[in-house]
């Protein structure tokens, strides 16, 4: 497991290139890290909550304080399997999982 942190994000191709060399089986937190070749993730949607923190910067602009303002949790999740990974370390993703994947890279 790769924890979520913005040094694994902005290097996630360097990151795949050598976690592919140890073939071991790694679930990351962003799908950003599968898209460059990682096995699977499940986590918060970024681009979702990028579009809800708008929200709150409106809200600023229009003068509420944001100490009055409820802390938000992410509301959106996301289970994202890269195949192609998968069959390259020679695993099976059973196809329960496969259906409940919100996105399946070939």
């Amino acid at each position: 497991m790769v924890v979520t942190d913005g040094m694994y994000l902005a290097e996630r191709a360097k990151l795949q290139e050598l976690m592919q060399t140890t073939r071991l089986p790694v679930a990351y937190a962003l799908r950003e890290h599968v898209v460059a070749g990682g096995l699977l993730s499940y986590g918060a949607n970024l681009a979702a909550n990028y579009r809800r923190a708008a929200t709150y910067v409106d809200k600023n602009l229009k003068g509420a304080k944001p100490a009055d303002l409820p802390v938000e949790q992410a509301t959106k999740f996301e289970l994202v399997i890269n195949l192609k990974t998968a069959r390259a370390l020679g695993l099976t993703i059973p196809q329960s999982m496969l259906l409940r994947a919100d996105e399946v890279i070939q």
